[in-house]
């Protein structure tokens, strides 16, 4: 059990789990994931951590997009925005690249949710291990961690 599920669980939200067998030679986490549970990519979302002026932010967004760093800025009123260092993203998170959950964090962080899942019934997100999604509201997610809906692609 990650971090992630207990939050899920200790906050009384509809989810499920998902796990599948995580491939080291896969090019992409996100689209492995979409590929081995069978569900559209642009359901399943990734979690980005991005330095925005000395500040570490999570930006959740389809796996089949890029991030515009520039919008992240904008929408935090900064000039500049940059990703996070891995050892960074491992020390604020608690989790491996590849597997780090909006959820669960040792620390939480503001956090930004990209416009297209705000319509989808359910989003499929790292559950804090790689090979292990969790699918919930795009509405409880934003719920948990007090995040905004905005355009990050």
């Amino acid at each position: 059990m990650t971090p992630a599920i207990k939050v899920a669980e200790k906050n009384n939200i509809v989810f499920r789990v998902h796990q599948y067998k995580h491939d080291k030679k896969h090019a992409s986490y996100g689209l492995e994931a979409a590929e081995k549970m069978n569900v559209a990519a642009e359901l399943v979302f990734k979690t980005l951590v991005v330095a925005v002026d000395q500040q570490l932010v999570v930006a959740v967004l389809p796996v089949t997009e890029q991030l515009n760093l520039k919008a992240v800025a904008n929408a935090l009123g900064a000039k500049k925005a940059q990703m996070a260092d891995k050892n960074d993203v491992l020390r604020s998170s608690g989790y491996v690249l590849g597997g780090v959950s909006p959820l669960g964090q040792k620390k939480l962080l503001t956090t930004l949710i990209d416009v297209s899942a705000e319509l989808l019934a359910d989003i499929y997100v790292s559950a804090g291990k790689r090979g292990l999604e969790i699918q919930l509201s795009p509405q409880d997610l934003a719920s948990l961690l007090t995040a905004r809906f905005i355009k990050l692609t």
